[in-house]
């Protein structure tokens, strides 16, 4: 979202006291973010809005509750699938595309914020929506946590902790309580154990943020950053139920796992052509056995 000035019409009262060019509205917190990475990857960009629906938008909760949006979700990746490869996806290889393609950007809402600001939303599904089709999300600004220090910890919705470490934490128990019903809601579909979705939620944590990184000249602090905020002994600050995976080890570069390009197919680099050793298998070998990706387990741990 944009800030803009608002021009209201003449007090029919009091008169004006504020030149109506100088009275702005304040920016949500981590919007500042969102405009940073529409700037840098014109491919996805979010507004500071409630969640929308119609004209191609799905909102979180229809993802969670509707059949029939789930499957139009997973129905666009089967449709670009079938454009790429020339012949149909497996319908939960198009559901895995679809889930990582939601989670990928999804991800980034909260991790952007806390790489560059040091803020950290506290978003549900419920606050978010997608439009596949153009590249871009909405997320409906609310609470948020920041440190003690930040301009921002005096207004509404801020929740300060102590330093960079109750942060990071906060971050790890947003992520795993905005995925898991997402997993929940994706699991019939994709066909595969809570572990190997979570497996597959921590890639696209790790991948958009580190490919954003590179973007931004910093890959090697996000690398850093993830490392640390996805260590195993991390597990114990969020739910049992999210598993710290392996996120950044290297390996032979090669063609990284898909990543969210809309209206496209799966990027074949990340920002700077680094690979990583992936947690799960976009299974995207299955429609085109060339393309394995270099970071594939079914490789790396050959």
């Amino acid at each position: 979202m944009t800030a803009s000035s608002t021009r209201p019409g003449p007090a029919p009262y009091a008169p004006r006291t504020t030149p109506a060019h100088a009275v702005t509205r304040t920016p949500a917190p981590c919007t500042t973010s969102y405009r940073r990475l529409g700037r840098l990857f014109p491919a996805l960009r979010v507004h500071s809005a409630p969640p929308r629906t119609g004209d191609g938008w799905i909102s979180g909760t229809d993802l969670l509750t509707d059949p029939d949006a789930l499957a139009e979700l997973i129905a666009h990746d089967a449709r670009e699938g079938l454009a790429r490869y020339g012949r149909p996806l497996r319908p939960d290889v198009a559901a895995g595309f679809g889930l990582h393609r939601f989670s990928w950007p999804a991800a980034l809402l909260f991790t952007l914020p806390w790489f560059l600001e040091r803020r950290v939303p506290l978003l549900t599904p419920e606050d978010v929506s997608i439009r596949r089709a153009t590249g871009e999300l909405t997320a409906r600004p609310g609470a948020f946590a920041c440190l003690p220090d930040d301009p921002a910890a005096g207004l509404p919705g801020a929740r300060t902790v102590a330093d960079g470490a109750a942060l990071a934490a906060e971050l790890r128990t947003a992520l795993a309580g905005f995925l898991a019903p997402v997993l929940t809601a994706f699991r019939p579909a994709v066909r595969r154990s809570p572990r190997m979705l979570w497996a597959m939620a921590t890639d696209a944590v790790v991948e958009g943020l580190w490919y954003v990184g590179g973007l931004l000249g910093e890959e090697e602090r996000a690398r850093a950053e993830l490392s640390d905020l996805l260590a195993p002994d991390r597990a114990a600050d969020g739910p049992a139920a999210a598993p710290a995976l392996p996120v950044a080890r290297a390996c032979t570069p090669g063609v990284c796992a898909p990543s969210f390009t809309p209206g496209a197919g799966f990027a074949t680099e990340g920002a700077s052509g680094t690979d990583r050793a992936r947690a799960s298998c976009c299974l995207v070998y299955t429609v085109r056995p060339e393309e394995m990706c270099g970071g594939c387990p079914r490789v790396t741990r050959s």
